[in-house]
């Protein structure tokens, strides 16, 4: 496996340094200020009353033949940073990878070269390849800063982009980091575009299709909004963060991996504007398609299947609204050579049981392990998705995808596969009989009898979130009713886990608020028509 050189790297072969700068100790500064360098001068500082510095500003910082920008913060309290210090945020520090008290250097920094583009974008104009090209070079090189980062965002929102223009950005984010080459014509991946919790079914298309003999090598994100990332679920039965080049060697050994994505650095600008686009819930379906493709591409896949969830509480609503998303991912994958097989798929409810990386790992060990106890929807849909990637194989006839991934997993190869990765990677003590969930909890029960005729999404990842999911492990939801399930009053509808006691109390005032539960009649449950 070859990778493209890696830009977004320091280079030791730096320009001649301003004749400006001014050097200063620097002194780490415990702040995580998430995906944007920050520099912490005081207001005494003879630096910063000589260089004219502004707070906000950009600020470039030279030091053991690296160099970063960043974005300056003034402070008045000694203990933060001294007058003859340069204080750097958590990201900035290891960045430079030096020790306190390293001489540094800091000066004024040049405006990003793609900054007229970025004007020319929000005041409407269509921009060129080259111009996208500019600006999400500058973007992956940290010379934006987050006002600078939100303007692009929004002004690339909604109808802002042709369908040509989300071409030129998922490019041009393939090219601001590492692409990976694993030297193989069949790579596949799978994807869901999000916003259902409890839909760990990467965890068991992966050893599935490796079982097989296909190369799926999985790079997958944490939680950001949601009670649990693929990582965050993965990471209670192995280690994640792994250094790349071991990563790959569980690749060439075991035919796929479970891994969090950000040791890879691929598409490293996608980060950084999702670090933005998060706060201000945008997820604009231009924004969205460059987003999952690059990462894809950059990570070598040749073969993607993309879920699209539609319903109620879902990031989809409509079955138009599908099908325009689809055009869009399958246009742009179809110019960057990756082929592309879109499924939309139910999205109405919860998929497995459980909400939160401990109760979810414990779904996806009940799959693998063929326990009766596993919930059907997760399995089902799994098989499903498992099934079309295997299909991508040309010596594997259309429609009999799922029957082969339904015989891998019955058979048990495909936990063995799992445990093989696991081991790889380092594996962890875990019990799905007896998980280490949150030791406090309370139950949500039915007020009437009825029918379940709709659960929110949005609700209970909330819950799960207000009682600690993701970094509490043990923390979630626990569902015991689906959609269509009768219920008579004081039945169980689900039990919120916590492992404190703030967590639980903030979790039960949003479950006063709302349950995510609808009770009434049957004919009340909303259809969707949908591939599975």
């Amino acid at each position: 496996m070859n990778t493209a050189p890696d830009k977004s790297q320091p280079s030791d072969a730096l320009p001649a340094q301003s004749p400006n700068a001014s050097n200063l100790a620097l002194r780490r500064v415990a702040i995580d200020t998430y995906r944007e360098n920050v520099a912490y001068l005081h207001r005494d500082c003879a630096v910063y009353r000589a260089e004219g510095f502004q707070a906000l500003s950009k600020v470039e910082i030279r030091a053991n033949g690296r160099r970063i920008l960043a974005t300056l913060n003034v402070v008045d309290d000694q203990a933060i940073v001294g007058c003859h210090e340069l204080g750097l945020s958590e990201d900035a520090f290891l960045q430079l990878d030096i020790k306190d008290g390293h001489t540094a250097s800091v000066s004024q920094a040049e405006p990003p070269e793609s900054i007229g583009a970025l004007y020319r974008k929000i005041g409407g104009e269509r921009l060129t390849r080259e111009n996208f090209r500019d600006i999400v070079r500058d973007i992956a090189e940290l010379r934006y800063s987050k006002i600078e980062l939100t303007a692009f965002v929004v002004a690339t929102n909604r109808d802002e982009l042709d369908r040509e223009e989300v071409y030129f950005l998922t490019e041009a984010m393939v090219a601001s980091g590492r692409k990976l080459d694993w030297h193989e014509s069949l790579v596949v991946d799978k994807h869901c575009i999000g916003g259902i919790p409890g839909n760990r079914t990467s965890m068991l298309v992966v050893p599935i299709v490796a079982a097989h003999g296909l190369l799926c090598p999985k790079t997958s994100s944490r939680a950001i909004t949601s009670p649990a990332g693929t990582a965050d679920t993965m990471e209670v039965l192995a280690n994640v963060e792994l250094p790349f080049e071991q990563l790959a060697g569980i690749v060439r050994d075991h035919r796929a991996c479970l891994a969090w994505g950000g040791t890879a650095n691929l598409s490293p600008a996608d980060d950084i504007l999702i670090s933005v686009e998060r706060p201000l819930a945008i997820d604009s379906p231009g924004q969205m398609v460059a987003s999952i493709l690059s990462k894809k591409i950059a990570a070598g896949s040749t073969h993607l299947v993309l879920d699209i969830p539609i319903g109620p509480s879902a990031k989809v609503r409509s079955m138009p609204e599908a099908q325009r998303l689809r055009r869009l991912f399958e246009y742009v994958a179809r110019r960057m050579g990756l082929s592309l097989d879109v499924v939309i798929t139910d999205g109405r409810q919860p998929i497995g049981n459980g909400i939160g990386p401990m109760l979810e790992a414990r779904d996806v060990m009940r799959v693998l392990e063929n326990d009766p106890r596993a919930p059907n929807d997760l399995r089902q849909k799994s098989l499903r998705l498992a099934g079309r990637l295997i299909e991508c194989h040309p010596d594997v006839r259309g429609g009999d995808g799922f029957a082969i991934a339904r015989d891998i997993l019955d058979s048990g190869r495909a936990l063995s596969k799992m445990n093989a990765i696991m081991a790889a990677q380092g594996q962890k003590s875990f019990d799905h009989n007896a998980p280490r969930l949150g030791r406090l909890t309370f139950e949500v029960r039915a007020g009437e009898s009825g029918v379940v005729t709709s659960i929110d999404n949005l609700q209970v990842a909330r819950i799960a979130r207000l009682a600690g999911a993701p970094k509490v492990i043990g923390a979630g939801v626990d569902l015991f009713r689906k959609l269509g399930d009768a219920v008579a009053t004081g039945d169980l509808l689900y039990r919120v886990h916590a492992e404190y006691q703030s967590d639980l109390e903030f979790a039960r005032q949003g479950c006063a608020k709302s349950n995510g539960y609808a009770l009434g009649q049957a004919n009340a449950i909303p259809h969707v028509f949908v591939e599975f």
